[in-house]
């Protein structure tokens, strides 16, 4: 078998270009292919109060993974146990336990005890019990920008989601349900739904309002989606509100999909609910011309 390991936090362009590296490999070498990864933060299990900040809940990355066409995707417990194995006894549980002879790593990843060790070692400790360990090539986008989790995520809490997008190669997504809210949308002719993001740990983009694509009961509607404590209605706690265009109906408790296509706006207080309502008709009206793919086609849940 051919493997490489990871957390694979959002599975960006980066990854992807790794484990197409991991699929050629092993068919050059009449291999399946297997990605290992973890269904929490590694950090997170060695410190108890780390709370990371997720680009995809673990089903979503596990989705996304499957979309790659790599023959298997293993989860493996990350424990305290596994974390005090040296690099090289890491490479020794690969070979004896999951019959892996072919070991991809990504460029720069380090992993074992602390760390310490880097590619070179892995090369000598995987030769010493048969495996072949293949550095992959970096993947850079056309412009030389360098692809990483973190920089997705600093990205999205400014705003970018577009440039986001363009490392991820889809949409920055939340997932959740809909709960109540105070409904002052609705008496200006903006109905929203108040979205309770199912995965709390999930990054939430900069505050501001946003064009989105909805996915809801299968279908997919334009919508206006706002982040922020809503200055002019009196600073409230942080809200995500997505009003879908085209749709009317009751939503409450249903599961909707949020993809961030473009940030419109900051947010900014009103001097009343009527310049509120102005300016809101004209981020639908922008919404409403945007080339949004899909949109009105019943394609997901």
């Amino acid at each position: 078998m051919a493997a490489t390991v990871g957390f694979f936090d959002g599975v960006h362009a980066g990854h992807r270009s790794l484990i197409a590296q991991l699929r050629e490999a092993a068919a050059e070498r009449g291999l399946a292919s297997a990605v290992f990864t973890f269904p929490v933060h590694p950090r997170r299990v060695l410190q108890a109060d780390y709370r990371p900040q997720l680009l995809d809940a673990f089903e979503e990355k596990l989705a996304r993974i499957g979309e790659t066409g790599v023959d298997y995707c293993a989860v493996l417990d990350f424990t305290p146990a596994l974390a005090r194995l040296t690099a090289r006894e890491f490479i020794e549980r690969l070979a004896a336990e999951w019959g892996v002879s072919t070991l991809v790593v990504g460029y720069d990843h380090r992993f074992g005890r602390d760390r310490a060790e880097g590619f070179e070692e892995y090369v000598a400790h995987g030769r010493a019990v048969g495996m072949e360990v293949v550095r992959g090539v970096p993947y850079l986008l056309e412009d030389g920008t360098a692809v990483s989790s973190s920089r997705i995520r600093a990205l999205l809490t400014e705003c970018r989601v577009e440039e986001a997008a363009r490392m991820l190669t889809v949409p920055y997504r939340l997932r959740g349900h809909v709960v109540g809210g105070q409904q002052i949308g609705r008496t200006m002719g903006f109905p929203t739904a108040n979205l309770s993001v199912d995965e709390p740990l999930k990054v939430l983009p900069g505050d501001g309002v946003y064009a989105v694509r909805v996915w809801l009961r299968g279908t997919a509607y334009r919508g206006m989606l706002s982040i922020g404590n809503r200055p002019t209605i009196g600073n409230r706690p942080t809200a995500v509100e997505v009003h879908l265009l085209g749709f009317s109906g009751d939503v409450y408790g249903e599961t909707i999909e949020v993809e961030f296509i473009r940030h419109l706006r900051n947010n900014r207080r009103f001097d009343s609910l009527d310049a509120l309502r102005e300016q809101l008709e004209r981020d639908r009206e922008t919404v409403a011309g945007l080339p949004i793919d899909g949109v009105g086609e019943a394609e997901r849940c």
